[in-house]
C-alpha cells in the first residue's frame, strides 16, 4: 500500500530553523521515499510501512536531539507524488 504524508514541524525553541532543516535533511537521505518541500510543509511519498517507520524513527530522533516540538500530519492512503505521472484515481 502506498502512502502520502504532509507534515509540518514546529519546534518549541527560539532557534527553530536548525531543528526543521535537520529533520528534512534526514528524510531526504532515506532511500525508497520521495520528499517534496515548500515553505509551509513537507510531503513524503512511498510504501506505507517504510514511510511510517521513517517518520517514527526521525520524529523520535528530533525529540531526543532538539527537545519539544509539535508535528502536524495529514495521511492519505495513496501515492499522490506530483513527480509521478497521473494513474487515474490513486
Amino acid at each position: 500500500m502506498e502512502l502520502s504524508v504532509e507534515i509540518s514541524k514546529y519546534p518549541l525553541a527560539d532557534d527553530y530553523i536548525p531543528a526543521i532543516k535537520d529533520f528534512i535533511e534526514r528524510l531526504n537521505a532515506t532511500d525508497g521515499i520521495s520528499v517534496t518541500g515548500n515553505t509551509m510543509s513537507t510531503q513524503i511519498f512511498g510504501e506505507y510501512d517504510l514511510v511510517m517507520s521513517v517518520l517514527s524513527k526521525e520524529m523520535k530522533r528530533s525529540y531526543e536531539e532538539f527537545g519539544k516540538a509539535i508535528f502536524v500530519c495529514k495521511f492519505i492512503g495513496a501515492n499522490l507524488d506530483p513527480a509521478l505521472k497521473p494513474h487515474g484515481d490513486n
